[in-house]
């Protein structure tokens, strides 16, 4: 029984996350629908990173056992195919060890969260972005950011409906940068870890967005992820902003 490893990209708008439920839209629930009329087996997808509603995606990983061995061109183009008109793609599939699991073989995730930072509404980017008109210093975001990287306890930044066993995780990386390009400004916020708690990269760039106003310096961010007091944090961020963008495997 062959496994497939699939790389993933979609738009998280019309879904309700990646995770299939029954009766609302999801990424997972439309792949495997596509690998049911395509090859005739139903087939039970595993991720690398289960993505919320609106969240999107241009690398995710999956994979999937068939009965029947398939190039795995046909793979990719047969589920293109039955995937259509939804904005879900595979980009490629390739064969790999009955070993790899796609989500427990990463080592680690990767994440982007765009900000427009600008008074005009987005026309082209207006469902992946958060649009904050008022005025953000990228520098003081990203001095505040560094107080989150390490290894510590991030209950401030979890969901209240989150069941991971423990609320320590490893921040790897959490940059701030400003990218301009004409009158199109962009605050990027990139973060890397193995592991993320619910809701973590949004409670935290809605918390760096306040240190960008000056209404939260860098010595509070570090309070709040000492304290655990989730009312000091700023708002979540729309899930619009935010996607996943790769992972790494050992």
């Amino acid at each position: 029984m062959p496994r497939y490893k699939l790389v993933i990209e979609y738009d998280g708008g019309p879904f309700c996350g990646w995770q299939r439920q029954a009766d609302d839209p999801t990424v997972q629930g439309a792949i495997e629908a596509a690998f049911l009329r395509f090859s005739g087996e139903g087939v039970r997808l595993t991720c690398a990173g289960r993505t919320d509603a609106g969240v999107h995606a241009i690398h995710q990983v999956a994979h999937a056992d068939l009965a029947k061995a398939w190039r795995t061109d046909t793979v990719r183009d047969a589920l293109n195919a039955h995937l259509r008109p939804q904005p879900v793609a595979v980009l490629s599939a390739e064969i790999v060890p009955e070993t790899f699991d796609a989500r427990h073989s990463a080592i680690r995730r990767h994440y982007r969260y765009r900000i427009l930072n600008r008074r005009s509404p987005a026309a082209l980017t207006r469902a992946h972005v958060w649009q904050v008109p008022w005025a953000l210093d990228a520098a003081l975001m990203h001095e505040a950011a560094q107080r989150l990287v390490g290894r510590h306890d991030f209950t401030a930044f979890r969901a209240a409906e989150c069941q991971a066993n423990s609320p320590v995780r490893t921040l790897e990386q959490l940059d701030v940068t400003r990218e301009r390009m004409g009158l199109h400004e962009e605050i990027v916020v990139a973060t890397c870890a193995r592991s993320f708690l619910h809701h973590q990269v949004r409670a935290m760039v809605g918390t760096l967005m306040l240190a960008g106003c000056r209404r939260l310096t860098a010595d509070d961010v570090a309070d709040i992820l000492a304290t655990g007091d989730k009312t000091r944090c700023g708002p979540l961020a729309p899930a619009s902003g935010l996607t996943f963008v790769g992972v790494d495997y050992a």
